[in-house]
């Protein structure tokens, strides 16, 4: 599961819903990996104005990543296909993926698993 999702996921419980706690989901003994993957500088550009920065740096620190600057990263410094920023956003964004742990809603504590890199966001019937 791709960093980049994490920034879109929320918790399915409907007691969760018109929560903002439910939002996002905390990696709880998340095993990391790193898949090499061509640079697509166009769905960088397009992707980043729709992140929700505090969450990616949140979870960025929640991983053990390195940090993130505090500020969305401009346009224009991601305007050049071989600007660093761009390849750095490259790599946390769809580099970087949960292969295994869970996801847990910070609402009420519900726990999705992930293996080999799917989460399974089924929820028992008593929690629908």
């Amino acid at each position: 599961m791709k960093l980049l999702t994490l920034n879109f996921l929320t918790c399915a419980r409907k007691t969760c819903k018109q929560t903002a706690s439910a939002f996002p989901l905390h990696p709880k003994d998340a095993e990391l990996e790193q898949i090499e993957l061509e640079l697509n500088p166009l769905f960088i550009r397009n992707v980043v104005p729709r992140l929700d920065w505090d969450v990616m740096r949140g979870l960025a620190a929640e991983l053990g990543l390195p940090s993130l600057p505090e500020t969305l990263p401009t346009q224009e410094s991601i305007a050049d296909d071989d600007s660093q920023t761009l390849r750095d956003l490259h790599t946390l964004l769809i580099e970087t993926g949960v292969r295994e742990g869970k996801l847990v809603c910070a609402n009420c504590g519900h726990e999705y698993a992930v293996k080999e890199g799917i989460a399974n966001f089924l929820l028992p019937s008593h929690l629908v």
